[in-house]
C-alpha cells in the first residue's frame, strides 16, 4: 500500500515502487493516479494488463480513450448529487434531516488495463 497525493507524477513514483514489490495488480484512488502507474509500469518495460492490471476511481472524461482504455469504478455522481440538494433544502427549511447514513453504490467499469494474472513457471 501506498499513500501519495492524488497526482499523475505521484501515481508513477508510487507505481514503480509497487512493481518493484512483485505485484500484479495496482488499484490506485483516482484515475489520474492510475494513469501515472501506468506509465510506471510501461518504463520498467512490462505493459498493462499483460504484466500487471491497473484500476482507477471516478470515470473521469476521456478514460475510454486511454491506451488501454482504463479499467476504473464509477460513483453515482447524480444520486449523490441530488441527495445532497435534498439535505441542503431540508436544512434551509429547518426540516430535520434522518440520522441515517447515505450510501451509495458504485460500479466497476471493466476496461482494456486489466487481465487475470499471468501463471508464473
Amino acid at each position: 500500500m501506498e499513500h501519495v497525493p492524488f497526482a499523475l507524477e505521484a501515481g508513477h513514483a508510487a507505481g514503480a515502487r509497487l512493481v518493484g514489490r512483485g505485484i500484479t495488480a495496482i488499484i490506485c484512488a483516482s484515475d489520474p493516479l492510475a494513469l501515472g502507474a501506468i506509465r510506471a509500469v510501461r518504463r520498467l518495460g512490462l505493459s498493462v494488463p499483460e504484466d500487471i492490471s491497473v484500476v482507477g476511481y471516478d470515470d473521469s472524461a476521456l478514460m475510454t480513450c486511454t491506451d488501454p482504455p482504463l479499467t476504473t469504478i464509477r460513483q453515482p455522481i447524480d444520486a449523490m448529487g441530488r441527495a445532497a440538494v435534498k439535505l441542503l433544502s431540508s436544512q434551509i427549511d429547518g426540516t430535520m434531516a434522518s440520522g441515517e447514513s447515505l450510501l451509495f453504490e458504485p460500479e466497476l467499469v471493466v476496461r482494456g488495463s486489466t487481465a487475470p494474472p499471468r501463471r508464473r513457471a
